[in-house]
């Protein structure tokens, strides 16, 4: 009886943990969106203010938003990727996705939209931490994981091909800007490829 508990909670622990980033996040972004105007004109991807030095706005821009329906819309596609494909990869591969994805969103901004003035959110990232966990999956060949990918092609290509989708600059409160997806789930396929090549050295040695 003992061992069986010991199992349970080391399972129930697990299971928690797995989720701790997500936890993390939420905590961090609807803390500066209580922070209002201020926190968000700080922090967002500004592209004069970046140009005059302020380099940490490349990173803190995914984490501020327009709006608490924008927060809302963003945590709730948070939780269901989380819910998807969280168990994928592990906690340092998962880390390393989340700063290629949030490097490939702001350089894809920088260098390839320079009408872009102003950006904010976490819908880019989120697109690259889908396509990882999807990468990571779809070797076992699972029809759902299969599904998420088509799903996740499609999506994008039709934001490239038409633009947003219908009714999501209603519910975000603002303009989408498309092509950031399209640079976070690049950046998630990139990250994924870096952890698998690691992996394979590390076995090879």
């Amino acid at each position: 009886m003992g061992l069986r508990q010991v199992d349970s909670t080391q399972r129930n622990w697990d299971a928690f943990s797995g989720w701790l980033p997500v936890l993390a996040v939420t905590v961090g972004t609807v803390v500066l969106g209580f922070l209002g105007d201020g926190a968000r004109e700080l922090l967002a991807f500004d592209r004069q203010a970046i140009a005059g030095g302020a380099l940490w706005r490349l990173v803190s821009a995914h984490f501020v938003h327009l709006g608490f329906s924008h927060l809302l819309l963003n945590l709730a596609g948070l939780g269901l990727v989380w819910y998807l494909v969280g168990t994928t990869l592990g906690g340092r591969d998962w880390l390393a996705v989340w700063l290629v994805a949030i490097a490939a969103v702001s350089a894809g901004l920088w260098f390839f939209e320079p009408q872009l003035a102003w950006y904010v959110g976490l819908s880019g990232v989120l697109h690259g931490l889908l396509a990882a966990g999807i990468a990571a999956d779809i070797g076992n060949a699972r029809w759902d994981t299969w599904i998420l990918a088509i799903a996740l092609a499609g999506k994008i290509a039709w934001e490239q091909l038409v633009g947003p989708l219908p009714g999501s600059e209603g519910a975000s409160g603002g303009t989408v800007i498309v092509d950031a997806h399209l640079y976070g789930a690049i950046g998630g396929l990139l990250a994924f490829a870096i952890t698998t090549i690691r992996v394979q050295t590390k076995a090879s040695i």
